[in-house]
């Protein structure tokens, strides 16, 4: 199924860079059109490639389970950060005190109304 899905990605990704290059060759053609006749085609191939990628990987896996010598890995260590200290009150300016008084009378003229 995978080789498959990878095969009519190819097809597809290379009618696209067909189409793209027809683009490019056509009067209003422009050098993106053939930066896309480039990109198609690695795109129809990256299935594939990820297909290569997972049957190394676990064939890797098989082999390491076989070997019985080798210790599994270590997990990583957790680190759990330090509690940060409290933070030192901050003293309001006048300025600041008088905008939440001005915040405090909106929000109870809003819950009268």
């Amino acid at each position: 199924m995978i080789a498959a899905t990878s095969v009519v990605s190819l097809a597809l990704c290379c009618g696209l860079a067909w189409w793209q290059w027809d683009r490019f060759t056509s009067a209003t053609g422009t050098f993106q059109n053939l930066g896309y006749v480039l990109q198609w085609p690695l795109f129809g191939l990256f299935p594939a490639f990820m297909f290569w990628r997972i049957k190394k990987l676990r064939e890797r896996e098989e082999e390491a389970a076989g070997q019985p010598g080798q210790p599994a890995p270590a997990p990583a260590p957790v680190r759990v950060p330090a509690p940060r200290p409290a933070a030192a009150p901050v003293e309001e300016d006048d300025e600041l005190a008088a905008y939440n008084r001005y915040l405090r009378e909106l929000n109870a003229r809003d819950q009268q109304s």
